[in-house]
C-alpha cells in the first residue's frame, strides 16, 4: 500500500479501480510534406471540424450551465482567430511539416514561453491553446475525442484534465478524479464540484497505477494506492456511513432553518445560471441569496437586449414564487470579459474597472438591466444588490439611475414593484463605511471571496499563494463582526454570501456574531442547515 497526500477540491469518498488516462502525443513525428497546399487544407478541415464540435457543445450546455458552456465558445473563437491560423499555416509552409506536428510545435512553444507567468488570464489562455490543439491533433490523428471509462465505474487518474474532457464523460461511470495539475479554483475543479465528484489535485500520477484498486478520501485529500485489507475495510465502512449521512441530510430538505434554541436564520442559495434553479428547490433553500447575473453577458457577440434579460428574470421569479431571489447586477471586468465589451487591458484587472464601477461607466447597459429587473419584479419576489460598491458617491449615481428607470416605466404604464435593494460588502473601504452604506439600502451581504483577497493583498487564484491564503484570518472575522454591528445599528439585515458561508466549522461563530442569513451553493444547503439546527445560542 502506498499513501499520497494531495489537495481536495471536492469532498467525498470513492473506492474502485483506477483508469489511468493520458492524452498522449499519438507518437507525432516530424515528417516533410511535398504538397504544402494539401497539408494546409487538412489543417483547415480539422479546424472546421473542431469548431463545429465546440459549437455543438456550447449549444448543448448553454441552457443548462451557461458559465461552463461559455468556455466552449471562447475556445471556438480562439481556434478561428486569424493569429492562431497564421501561426500553424506559417509553420507548415516554412518548415514543410505535417499539420499535426505544426499544431503540436505551436502549442509547445506558447506553453514554454509563458509557463512562468501566473496571471489567471494568461494561464487560462494557455489552457485553451492546449485544449484546442489537443482537439486538432486528435482529429488529424484520427483518435477518439471522448474518454471511455469502460463498463464499470472507475477512479480517473491523470496528469491533467480539461473542463471539456470531464463534461464529455459518462458521469455515472466516474467515481472520482485524481490529477497532478490543477487547483481548488481551476475551471476543471469547479466543473467537478458542480457534478459533486470527489476530486484531488497535486498528486503525481503514474501509468503503472492503471487497473489497481484505490481509495480517494476527498475530506483529507488522501489517495490510498493498492490499500491493505484493514484500510479498505475501514473506508468501506466510512463510505457506507457517508452515504447514510447524505440520506440523513436529505431528510432535512423540508425542515426549518432554526437554531436549537429557536432563532430563525435565512439560508439561501448562490447560483450562476438557470440550470441551478432545480437544485435550489430540491435542497429546500429559503430562496436565492445571490444570482450572478453576468452569465447573460459572457460567451456572446453582443450585449443582451433588455427583453432577453427580462424574460430570464421573469422565469426565475415565476419559478421561485414567494421565495425571494436576489439578483446581483452584472459583475463584469477582471476575469469576466467578452470581446464585444471592449474592455481596455489593465495592469491589474482584479484591482481595476470592475463590478459597479464598470456598470456606472456603461450607463445604458446598466439601465437596460435595471429596467429588466424592475419589469420582472411584477412576477415574483425579486430583490437586487450591487457588487464592488466602495463609496456613497457610487450609491448616489445608482439611486439617480433607478429614479430615471422607475419614472420611465411609470410613464409607459409598465407594472413593477418597489423591490428591496442591497450592497455587496467586498472591500475594506466598504467595511469601514458599512453603516453609511446600510442607510441607503435594505440589507448588506458580505462577499468574503473578494474581501479576503483585498484585505490580505493576495490574489485568491494565484497557485503560489494557496498555502498562505487564509479566509479564516482574524482580520476577516473582525470585519464581518464590524459589518454586522454597523448594519444592525441601522436596523438592517446582514448576511454572508462568500464561500466561507458554507464552512460549517464557522456556522456557530457567524450566528453568535448576529449574522441574519447565509447564502451558499445548493449542494451545501443541507450540511449548513444541519449545523445551524444543532447550534444553541441560549448562552449568547
Amino acid at each position: 500500500m502506498e499513501i499520497f497526500k494531495g489537495t481536495a477540491t471536492f469532498s467525498g469518498i470513492a473506492i474502485g479501480k483506477i483508469l489511468y488516462y493520458s492524452r498522449g502525443e499519438y507518437q507525432i513525428r516530424q515528417s516533410l510534406v511535398s504538397n504544402i497546399k494539401k497539408e494546409i487544407e487538412e489543417f483547415r478541415r480539422a479546424r472546421s471540424q473542431a469548431a463545429r464540435a465546440l459549437l455543438e457543445l456550447y449549444e448543448k450546455n448553454r441552457l443548462l450551465n451557461v458559465q461552463e458552456a461559455n468556455a466552449f465558445l471562447e475556445q471556438k473563437n480562439l481556434l478561428e482567430s486569424e493569429t492562431f491560423q497564421k501561426a500553424i499555416e506559417s509553420c507548415i509552409s516554412s518548415e514543410k511539416v505535417n499539420a499535426a506536428y505544426a499544431v503540436m510545435t505551436n502549442r509547445d512553444e506558447i506553453t514554454e514561453t509563458f509557463r512562468s507567468l501566473e496571471e489567471p488570464a494568461v494561464r487560462k489562455r494557455i489552457a485553451d491553446i492546449q485544449e484546442i490543439s489537443g482537439r486538432l491533433i486528435q482529429i488529424l490523428g484520427g483518435a477518439s475525442l471522448h474518454i471511455n471509462l469502460g463498463e464499470e465505474p472507475m477512479i480517473l487518474v491523470t496528469e491533467s484534465l480539461s473542463p471539456t474532457e470531464i463534461m464529455e464523460m459518462d458521469k455515472e461511470k466516474l467515481l472520482a478524479v485524481v490529477m497532478h495539475h490543477g487547483s481548488t479554483v481551476s475551471h476543471t475543479s469547479i466543473v467537478a464540484k458542480t457534478m459533486e465528484i470527489p476530486t484531488l489535485v497535486d498528486i503525481v500520477a503514474e501509468d503503472a497505477w492503471d487497473g489497481l484498486t484505490a481509495i480517494v478520501d476527498g475530506y483529507t485529500g488522501t489517495l490510498y494506492l493498492d490499500p491493505d485489507g484493514e484500510i479498505q475495510k475501514e473506508y468501506e465502512i466510512r463510505l457506507e456511513a457517508d452515504k447514510r449521512e447524505k440520506e440523513e441530510l436529505l431528510k432535512l430538505k423540508n425542515e426549518k432553518d432554526v437554531t436549537a434554541d429557536g432563532k430563525e436564520v435565512g439560508l439561501y442559495a448562490n447560483i450562476g445560471n438557470m440550470s441551478d434553479l432545480n437544485n435550489v428547490l430540491y435542497y429546500g433553500a429559503a430562496g436565492i441569496g445571490l444570482l450572478r447575473s453576468e452569465f447573460q453577458y459572457l460567451g456572446r457577440e453582443s450585449y443582451p437586449r433588455e427583453n432577453e434579460l427580462f424574460l430570464a428574470y421573469k422565469k426565475i421569479a415565476e419559478t421561485m414564487g414567494d421565495h425571494p431571489t436576489v439578483i446581483r447586477t452584472a459583475d463584469l471586468g477582471a476575469d469576466k470579459q467578452a470581446s464585444y465589451l471592449d474592455i481596455p487591458e489593465e495592469t491589474n484587472p482584479i484591482m481595476g474597472n470592475r463590478g459597479i464601477r464598470f456598470c456606472l461607466d456603461r450607463k445604458e447597459m446598466f439601465k437596460a438591466q435595471l429596467r429588466a429587473i424592475y419589469r420582472a419584479s411584477a412576477y415574483g419576489n425579486l430583490a437586487m444588490m450591487y457588487p464592488m460598491v466602495s463609496s456613497e458617491k457610487e450609491m448616489e449615481e445608482i439611486e439617480k439611475l433607478i429614479r430615471e428607470v422607475k419614472e420611465s416605466l411609470q410613464e409607459q404604464g409598465v407594472p413593477f414593484r418597489n423591490i428591496r435593494t442591497g450592497i455587496m460588502i467586498e472591500t475594506p473601504a466598504a467595511v469601514m463605511i458599512s453603516r453609511e452604506l446600510a442607510r441607503r439600502v435594505d440589507f448588506l451581504s458580505i462577499g468574503t471571496n473578494d474581501l479576503t483577497q483585498y484585505t490580505l493583498a493576495m490574489d485568491r487564484q494565484n497557485p503560489l499563494l494557496k498555502g498562505k491564503y487564509d479566509d479564516h484570518h482574524p482580520a476577516i472575522l473582525r470585519m464581518i463582526r464590524m459589518v454586522v454591528e454597523s448594519a444592525h445599528q441601522e436596523d438592517r439585515e446582514v448576511g454572508i454570501c462568500g464561500e466561507i458561508a458554507a464552512d460549517t466549522a464557522l456556522t456557530e461563530t457567524f450566528l453568535r456574531m448576529g449574522v441574519d442569513f447565509l447564502s451558499v451553493v445548493p449542494a451545501c444547503i443541507l450540511p449548513v442547515r444541519k449545523a445551524l439546527r444543532e447550534t444553541d445560542l441560549g448562552g449568547r
